[in-house]
């Protein structure tokens, strides 16, 4: 089975976060909850001069996932396909898995007293469509979505 792989260009990002919003929508994540999102960064160059780029931050669906190792009630799971998903309705609220995620990208539902990550869309993935955030959506065409026979982590 070929591995599902969710690539972003930040470089071709330009904030618009609509990949936030699709996102927000079609998993109805409550307030203060984002399993993808858009930062802004401001550096400055060795001469001082102040630039901006966006950064996208989302789980990146891990090899060996850190936060599945270190979920106590093994609710985050890698398919074969290579999608790491969380099972929310098992979730104790631990947040060992917030913790042992190296990219920050797992958030805690405070209205639920659960963690909760991008599942990748798997319910829309299994049905042969693009994650909400995906290319479709993506004014920038920034994030896309394929299939390959290797895993970025």
């Amino acid at each position: 089975m070929k591995n599902r792989v969710l690539t972003i260009d930040h470089e071709a990002c330009w904030g618009c976060k609509t990949c936030e919003v699709a996102c927000k929508q079609e998993m109805k994540a409550p307030d203060g909850v984002k399993l993808i999102s858009v930062v802004e960064e401001w550096p400055r160059s060795p001469e001082g001069k102040l630039s901006f780029r966006y950064h996208v931050n989302m789980c990146r669906h891990c090899e060996e996932p850190p936060c599945a190792e270190a979920c106590p009630e093994s609710v985050i799971s890698k398919r074969p396909d290579g999608i790491v998903v969380m099972d929310f309705d098992r979730c104790v609220g631990c947040k060992e898995c917030i913790d042992a995620c190296p990219y920050e990208a797992i958030s805690y539902d405070m209205s639920r007293g659960i963690a909760q990550k991008c599942n990748l869309c798997h319910h829309r993935v299994d049905k042969g469509l693009l994650p909400a955030c995906a290319d479709n959506v993506c004014l920038a065409h920034c994030i896309s979505f394929s299939e390959s026979d290797t895993i970025k982590a």
